[in-house]
């Protein structure tokens, strides 16, 4: 069942989970292409940072709010969201590698119910100078945009167990942001009415990803 949320940028968008070793050359050329010529000027730290708090401050506010996704009742424990501190290293630049695969499969959820999913390609990028590449999907009902699962070495113990979410606009450059900053938990972590698609076994990184959303000190290590 559909419904509408916040994602990791503090905006409105469709959501659809309630139950409801180093790049090719080509890729190095499309990133270099991205850094140097193909978009703005990044951002400078500071302002990077403040417009990434004051979305996290509207998120919070949001949530705060109503109910839905973090239940009234749950507001004390979860909210405001907790983060890892801010970390311009963690927005980097990524190349969609596609495929020409068209199969439509089920993406596994939390709640049980499987969920039609299609295999858009791989983003390449490198992390923290480690050359790192995930998966990346469209749902078939709304495929408007790229929905990136992950889990990490933080995952279980600092971060949700079954992983964290990353949302990013489609283009048709194969050029894209990838910035783990605005990672966030899928939302039945806060609330078990919520289906939540599990990553797949090859988004499972072999680095900690300490940045984005975490878990409350206090939940850290305990099974959701």
């Amino acid at each position: 069942m559909g419904g509408r949320g916040w994602n990791g940028d503090g905006r409105r968008r469709p959501r659809f989970f309630r139950a409801s070793p180093g790049l090719s050359a080509l890729t190095a050329l499309a990133a270099a292409c991205l850094l140097v010529s193909c978009s703005p000027k990044p951002p400078e730290p500071k302002d990077y940072a403040a417009r990434l708090a004051a979305d996290r401050a509207a998120k919070d506010a949001a949530f705060q709010s109503g109910s839905d996704p973090v239940p009234a009742a749950r507001h004390a424990e979860l909210l405001p969201l907790a983060y890892f501190p801010i970390d311009p290293g963690y927005d980097v630049p990524a190349v969609l590698n596609p495929t020409d695969d068209r199969t439509v499969f089920q993406m596994p959820t939390s709640s049980g119910a499987p969920r039609d999913m299609r295999r858009v390609g791989s983003l390449e990028f490198t992390l923290k100078g480690q050359p790192l590449k995930l998966t990346t999907f469209v749902e078939v009902a709304t495929p408007t945009h790229l929905f990136v699962a992950f889990s990490d070495l933080t995952s279980g113990n600092e971060t949700y167990p079954a992983g964290r979410y990353v949302d990013i606009d489609r283009n048709g450059t194969g050029i894209y942001e990838i910035d783990f900053n605005r990672a966030y938990n899928p939302y039945c972590y806060y609330n078990p009415t919520y289906e939540c698609p599990y990553p797949p076994p090859e988004n499972r990184l072999k680095i900690p990803v300490r940045a984005g959303e975490r878990m409350k000190k206090s939940e850290a290590g305990s099974p959701k």
